[in-house]
């Protein structure tokens, strides 16, 4: 059984049921459903188990206890019936101090009890309870594993398999709400993404043309006005450099891989050759979530370790940095070389940082026709951004700049 969002029952929730013949068949059931739970509720320890070691639960998980009073009731059935004899018995899955203690709580011994506590598989388990039975060890198997009760009972060994009590069950479900319900607050909690653009802080500084800026800063709210349609978010510009990015912390897990990766910086590096800086944060409110995104972006900044907080401000999951291309300075030398070639004149001349291919030519040494394609190859390689052409009255083709981004050059000595 597991727990699912909807609207019927006690509990303002839905039942969904997912079947299985083997409880090793858990943990596919778990992958088909996916995210469309809240909680899942298994139906005994075992295929929690499987699930859990397999990496495949993303939602809190709960299963309805074995040990305890479905231990006594399994004991109390062994007792009587004759053909049993739960003083000399081999169990698993439990734990040898939960056996211990319930076989205490009814005063039987434990002298000749014999636990397998590691899950194992069905031939494993198995295996266990036959050996001791047929070398005369014990009379009796006790299994949490339907399939091993199944090939325990087909050879002969007397077999007592536990079953969840209806108390057990009822506090399950009651557990498996209650897991629900706090994951849905916490996935409904605000987010808020600031986005810091160093290219246009660093161009407003150095007196880069307007048209320029406006261009970028409007190619730049284009995208992120894309992203945040596709996680059901908002985006709007702060300033001239800065962005923020107002979701649910839900739909931010989904969009950075549970806060793994952070959001929308190889897509605009890709497309728009433009290095982004990003914090979140989480809040109860629109001023917290904004306070505590600046407080991560801060500490991203400084440390390059976190790039999200939650509401009272601690770190998430520390950011995962992308491993850096391999070879990508030999690989791309003749951009760079080019790039800091034009960086040195234009540092001389004290000239802008935009030029078009006549300009940059005579800063190169070569051809106009030559300074253009070594142009275009800077944009390939994210070392320059084409700026729209110059509108003229004059006839002939309309100057194409570029404005070359030299950040980089420090980002790669450093």
């Amino acid at each position: 059984m597991l727990m699912g969002p909807g609207s019927t029952g006690p509990l303002n929730a839905r039942l969904i049921a997912a079947a299985y013949r083997d409880e090793q068949e858990a943990t596919d059931k778990v992958v088909r459903l996916g995210s469309s739970i809240d909680a899942y509720l298994f139906a005994s320890p075992v295929p929690y188990e499987f699930a859990r070691k397999a990496g495949v639960l993303t939602m809190p998980a709960t299963y309805v206890p074995l040990g305890g009073a479905s231990l006594h009731e399994a004991l109390l059935r062994g007792t009587l019936d004759g053909r049993y004899d739960p003083t000399r018995a081999s169990l698993d899955v439990l734990s040898r101090t939960d056996v211990v203690e319930a076989y205490s709580e009814v005063d039987l011994p434990v002298d000749e009890i014999h636990v397998h506590e590691e899950l194992g598989s069905t031939t494993a388990l198995t295996s266990f309870h036959e050996g001791l039975w047929r070398r005369n060890v014990t009379s009796t198997a006790v299994t949490c594993v339907r399939g091993v009760a199944e090939r325990l009972e087909a050879i002969g060994v007397p077999t007592l398999r536990l079953r969840p009590t209806s108390a057990g069950v009822r506090s399950a479900l009651q557990t498996a709400g209650l897991l629900g319900a706090h994951h849905r607050l916490e996935e409904a909690q605000l987010g808020v993404v600031i986005v810091d653009v160093p290219t246009l802080r660093d161009a407003a500084r150095r007196a880069t043309p307007r048209y320029w800026r406006d261009e970028l800063r409007l190619a730049l709210q284009r995208m992120l006005l894309q992203e945040a349609h596709r996680i059901n978010a908002t985006a709007h510009p702060i300033d001239d450099h800065t962005f923020m990015v107002t979701a649910t912390r839900g739909s931010l897990a989904s969009a950075t891989e549970g806060f793994r990766q952070p959001p929308f910086i190889e897509r605009i590096r890709s497309e728009l050759g433009v290095a982004i800086e990003v914090g979140i944060g989480m809040g109860r409110t629109t001023q917290d979530a904004e306070a505590h995104a600046r407080s991560a972006l801060n500490r991203a900044q400084a440390t390059r370790q976190s790039f999200a907080v939650d509401r009272e401000g601690r770190s998430l999951v520390p950011a995962q940095r992308a491993p850096a291309r391999q070879g990508s300075d030999q690989l791309r030398t003749k951009g760079r070389e080019t790039l800091l070639r034009l960086a040195e004149k234009i540092s001389e001349e004290d000239a802008p940082l935009v030029v078009d291919a006549e300009a940059a030519g005579r800063m190169l040494g070569v051809t106009p026709r030559t300074a253009r394609r070594l142009l275009r190859t800077l944009v390939e390689e994210g070392l320059a951004w084409p700026l729209p052409p110059n509108r003229t009255l004059q006839p002939g083709r309309p100057r194409q700049l570029y404005r070359l981004i030299v950040e980089k050059l420090d980002k790669a000595g450093s």
